[in-house]
């Protein structure tokens, strides 16, 4: 499954003759979660088809003291309510991805944006890997399935999966995966690694 060369609209579903109705496509929803400032709205960007939506605004002295900027000197916008952007599949198939906020202060808003939503992408920065834990708590008290994406910053690989697990304390059966936020490539197969998740977990359910 490789939807990065896709690059056509939704249109009329195949096989379809003239004198049938359009049927709409399957719409899915995934969430891409984490931490402040550990590429969310980057990895939305590169992997979308259509320029993304972001509602991104410079920070300000507001922020100092309020938003944990540790770490994060070169940081001066951020998400003020969320990002979006359009993946299609098929005719049949289009993934809508929704970027959480990732400041502790607009965490009341993940309730509305997990509505409908079938999976989620964390993304964790390993020089703040606490930043990540509430999305982590969050997915995992809703029982919705998850993979972690490792954003490694300028190629820096500086932990081991195993030391990364262990840190955010995770669940064997959720997949790491280690990527760079900014390249189309490593975007997609963090998203292929929850679609496979979320297949493996439809296998197991009983009957």
């Amino acid at each position: 499954m490789d939807y990065a060369s896709s690059e056509h609209a939704v249109g009329r579903p195949s096989g379809l003759t003239a004198d049938q109705p359009d049927t709409a496509p399957l719409a899915v929803k995934i969430l891409i979660a984490g931490g402040f400032g550990v590429g969310k709205t980057t990895l939305v960007g590169s992997v979308s088809e259509v320029a993304p939506l972001h509602t991104e605004e410079y920070l300000t002295r507001a922020s100092i003291g309020v938003d944990d900027l540790d770490g994060l000197d070169s940081k001066v916008t951020t998400t003020v309510a969320l990002d979006f952007g359009r993946i299609t599949i098929s005719d049949q198939l289009v993934v809508y991805l929704f970027g959480t906020l990732g400041q502790e202060r607009f965490w009341f808003m993940w309730n509305d944006l997990v509505n409908g939503a079938m999976g989620a992408v964390v993304l964790v920065d390993t020089r703040r890997l606490e930043t990540s834990f509430a999305s982590i708590d969050f997915f995992e008290s809703r029982g919705i399935p998850f993979v972690v994406g490792v954003n490694c910053f300028h190629g820096v690989r500086d932990r081991t999966t195993e030391e990364i697990r262990t840190a955010l304390a995770l669940d064997p059966q959720v997949p790491l995966v280690l990527c760079d936020a900014r390249d189309r490539a490593d975007g997609r197969d963090v998203l292929l690694a929850l679609v496979e998740h979320l297949m493996a977990g439809q296998a197991a359910a009983p009957l």
